[in-house]
């Protein structure tokens, strides 16, 4: 449900202000805008076609249940860019801007915060940045980049500079909905510790540490698992816990920088 609504609304974010107005979207729907307007072509199919490799690339080297989603999610999407028409509220540039990037952010936020995303840059982004040592965010920087010069050539200067506005606008308001912050660390503290760790190694490609604790009031002996994954991974960790160990006390904090094989497989 949640993958619905989230893809009727980015769907409604085109449709209703961004492609009227000729300002573009983050990654590849903005990609598929520039696409469809240059050769006039349909943006929800060229929005399919270009994440059917991608949902490939996902599903061997991010993972299984975040690329499904994912590729649902841009499925749905592609629907409601056919079925929705192409209808200008305001003829205001700036007004479509923004409230294009605020429809099209709450949607891709909802779907980030259950576990999904909008797919190709995301997934994209977090292949490059598992074997690199380069952050995330620097490959979503380089492809919007590209999508902002994009719209100045193709279209004008000041399309370019809306385009702008409409992608930063977005990125706010994914803050707010969502964790900002592409790297977390979970302290889980529990008795069922090698359930867990069991548990998360099946779903997740990250390493855990394992420290012994006592519980302060029953003296009870338990442990503290560390693990430091990506904001996409947290929906399914939360998942996990709330399957092997309910009662388990977990503390999610920023993590600034890190060190070491993270970013490797």
């Amino acid at each position: 449900m949640i993958i619905i609504i989230g893809s009727a609304l980015l769907a409604a974010s085109l449709n209703f202000f961004l492609i009227p107005a000729d300002v573009f979207a983050s990654g590849f729907t903005g990609v598929s805008q520039l696409i469809a307007s240059t050769f006039d072509l349909s943006t929800g199919l060229l929005l399919f076609l270009l994440n059917i490799p991608v949902a490939i690339l996902g599903w061997k080297k991010v993972g299984k249940s975040f690329t499904i989603y994912s590729f649902i999610s841009v499925a749905i999407t592609s629907i409601f860019l056919e079925v929705l028409p192409e209808y200008a509220f305001s003829q205001d540039i700036l007004l479509n801007a923004v409230f294009g990037g605020v429809l099209g952010a709450v949607g891709a936020g909802l779907m980030l915060r259950w576990g999904a995303s909008s797919g190709g840059l995301d997934i994209i982004a977090l292949v490059l940045a598992r074997y690199s040592d380069r952050p995330v965010g620097i490959y979503f920087f380089v492809l919007n980049s590209l999508i902002v010069f994009a719209a100045g050539v193709l279209f004008d200067p000041e399309k370019a500079l809306y385009t702008l506005v409409a992608l930063y606008v977005t990125s706010r308001v994914i803050d707010a909905i969502h964790t900002r912050y592409v790297k977390l660390t979970a302290m889980i503290v529990t008795k069922h510790a090698e359930e867990l760790r069991t548990a998360i190694h099946e779903r997740l490609t990250r390493g855990i540490t394992r420290v012994p604790a006592k519980g302060g009031y029953t003296s009870d002996d338990k442990e503290v698992l560390f693990i430091v994954l990506t904001r996409y991974e947290l929906y399914d960790l939360k998942t996990i816990i709330n399957d092997v160990d309910p009662t388990a006390f977990t503390n999610i904090v920023e993590t600034a920088s890190v060190y070491g094989l993270f970013n490797k497989q």
